[in-house]
């Protein structure tokens, strides 16, 4: 796998990108595509994740290996264990091995899904023969992972009754939850949630019709880094509305703390540099907790503390990414503390340490968070190529904005 050294002659930003579908709402709708062959989807995500969906939904074979792409072992799990006839065994790469599936499995188990552990109890590989559902009621922690609601909520229109849903604890990533219920509806598909309570009704049949996916706002993120930490900014990115669907849209107000100003013009999102960073961010990610990385790396660069929580979730994504965002930025010269649940960023006093190694963890995020650094100093990104879950392009739409992009041995 290849390392990167990034750098940056003059500071100075300009230009534009078209960045790709985002694969949330991309995964969601190939599975309802699945469901109601009627859908046609523009503007997909070209990451591998859902790449990994569409093979996983149109493969013969018996084993689907799905790699690193939770969102499609989570989605797929649901799938197979509905249809009726299915016989799969759903497995991954060791991380994947490694990541919970025990309460969407219990959940599924409970509504009459037949599902076992090939390897370990609660972890994937999974066996699953699918069959009919007619159960209408189930209960589901909701304090872990929307992505185990949204599994279950994606395939309730074609059980035959329906799928009713009682959350139980604090519901996490509720602008996912509301994503999933604003694409179903989109689709002509009748849904509620109501405080603890998702109800999905049934659907026979849906209306033939385009649905166009819009791009993805966790990968803007590192544009709004990178424009936060630029000595001036003016930077378009197309594919983007003002009433997103994705809680990661959270950034146009987050990101004026740090000095970047957003406009809409028709589906083009402007970036520009407008001013300073505010002394110290305190912000609550519960409802967007995929771009906490891009912010905490940012208030390192501009030399600003930060305390952000709401942070749960991440322990159980591609890798820990509190401990690796604190190993890695302890390496830059950071002084920065990390919780189960939070993360908390001392301002910078001292000038960041140059020509860093930083390790990706197999985590697309954790290589984009860590690029605009290169504004600043130079620095390596090991393991480049990983940004290919999310963003392919990545790397070539750094250097359309002028950094020095260079593989190193």
């Amino acid at each position: 796998m290849s390392t990167l050294r990034l750098t940056h002659a003059s500071q100075h930003l300009q230009g534009h990108c078209t960045i790709t579908g985002s694969k949330s709402e991309s995964n969601r709708l190939l599975i309802l595509q699945a469901l109601f062959p009627g859908i046609t989807l523009l503007n997909l995500s070209n990451s591998d994740d859902t790449q990994a969906m569409q093979q996983g939904l149109t493969a013969t074979e018996e084993t689907i290996d799905i790699g690193h792409a939770g969102t499609t072992m989570r989605f797929l799990t649901s799938y197979f264990a509905t249809t009726p006839g299915v016989e799969k065994t759903l497995t991954g790469s060791k991380r994947m091995q490694e990541r919970p599936i025990k309460i969407l499995v219990d959940a599924l188990r409970a509504i009459g899904a037949d599902i076992s552990y090939v390897k370990n109890e609660g972890y994937p590989p999974l066996r699953i023969k699918g069959k009919k559902i007619e159960t209408e009621q189930v209960e589901l922690a909701a304090n872990v992972s929307s992505q185990y609601i949204t599994s279950l909520m994606l395939i309730a229109p074609k059980l035959p009754n329906g799928l009713t849903i009682h959350l139980v604890g604090e519901i996490t990533s509720i602008p996912y939850i509301n994503m999933t219920c604003a694409l179903l509806q989109k689709v002509g598909i009748r849904t509620e949630f109501k405080g603890q309570t998702i109800r999905v009704f049934p659907q026979e049949n849906s209306t033939p019709q385009t649905v166009e996916v819009e791009s993805d706002w966790s990968s803007a993120s590192y544009h709004f880094s990178m424009a936060a930490l630029a000595d001036s900014a003016s930077i378009s990115i197309k594919n983007y509305v003002e009433d997103s669907l994705q809680g990661d849209s959270v950034l146009v107000d987050i990101y004026k703390q740090l000095g970047v100003f957003s406009t809409f013009e028709g589906n083009t999102l402007h970036l520009s540099k407008t001013g300073d960073a505010q002394a110290h961010i305190a912000l609550d990610l519960i409802k967007a907790p995929d771009i906490a990385q891009t912010i905490a790396v940012s208030c390192f660069g501009w030399g600003v503390s930060c305390d952000l929580t709401g942070l749960h979730t991440l322990k159980i994504k591609e890798t820990d990414r509190l401990v690796a965002l604190h190993t890695e930025l302890t390496k830059l010269g950071a002084d920065i503390r990390v919780t189960d649940t939070s993360l908390h960023l001392a301002a910078r006093k001292n000038p960041i340490v140059e020509e860093v190694a930083i390790d990706t963890y197999h985590d697309h995020r954790m290589a984009m968070a860590f690029a605009p650094l290169g504004l600043l100093v130079p620095i390596r990104i090991n393991d480049a190529e990983v940004v290919s879950k999310s963003y392919p392009t990545f790397w070539e739409d750094l250097g359309h904005l002028g950094f020095a992009v260079t593989a190193v041995k």
